[in-house]
């Protein structure tokens, strides 16, 4: 299998992906690639995992976590006119995040302790704080005998030289896996498993809303994304 990894990606990779990347540390193991890749295949829902929404074309199951009273996630869907390579260089590219997705209120790379990591703020509906992320990720195009499989993590990392914004709380348990492929046409078939605790006092609808409604509604923007972004691309070569 080709794997690649997208620890430090370019400003800009609208060049599909082909340009060169500088290494990092390695902050994931082969068999959590190898976990995304399996629930592509058959979703896992053993004891505890119940059906939680099925909209706009996405279906949400969750896991009642005891230690922390929050759920854990898995959505499954297909994201209509992208294929799987645009969607993933979509979802790695952070300067064109910052044009689709309303919610980012700043996202960059930066060198932490010899470490590369994105720190990222999101904003949250008045009167809550807004929640930050410093976090790594990482990306592998996989080659599976002609299938192929894109496949992404992402995790919280313990960055003692970024220091917490007063009136903002840092979010230091997350993580997330997002798998995709071809879904056989010209869409892209879709696997996410996530788990945020965002800290705080937040009211229980407006979490029921953000995995009900926020999370099928980022993937109907990421999928808009997508259809704009040779567009962006191209304006960026000018």
């Amino acid at each position: 299998a080709e794997s690649r990894c997208l620890g430090r990606p370019c400003p800009c990779s609208c060049d599909g992906g082909a340009a060169a990347f500088e290494n990092m540390a390695l902050q994931f193991g082969e068999e959590q690639f190898q976990e995304g890749l399996k629930e592509l295949d058959e979703p896992a829902r053993g004891a505890g995992w119940e059906l939680f929404t099925e909209t706009m074309g996405i279906t949400i199951y969750r896991l009642y976590d005891k230690q922390t009273g929050l759920y854990e996630y898995k959505v499954f869907g297909v994201l209509p006119n992208c294929t799987p390579e645009l969607c993933a260089n979509v979802y790695m590219d952070l300067e064109y995040r910052k044009k689709w997705d309303g919610y980012v209120k700043e996202l960059y790379e930066k060198d932490y302790d010899g470490q590369t990591a994105i720190y990222w703020e999101v904003k949250y509906p008045f009167p809550l704080s807004n929640r930050d992320y410093v976090y790594v990720r990482e990306r592998r195009d996989l080659d599976l005998n002609g299938r192929k499989v894109w496949v992404m993590l992402a995790k919280s990392a313990p960055v003692s030289h970024c220091p917490e914004k007063r009136g903002v709380l840092r979010v230091k348990d997350y993580r997330q896996t997002l798998a995709i492929e071809s879904d056989g046409g010209s869409g892209t078939k879709v696997f996410m498993n996530y788990f945020d605790n965002p800290g705080g006092m937040i009211p229980t609808w407006l979490i029921n809303w953000a995995a009900k409604s926020g999370v099928p509604a980022f993937l109907t923007d990421l999928q808009k994304a997508c259809n704009g972004y040779t567009e962006y691309c191209n304006s960026r070569r000018k």
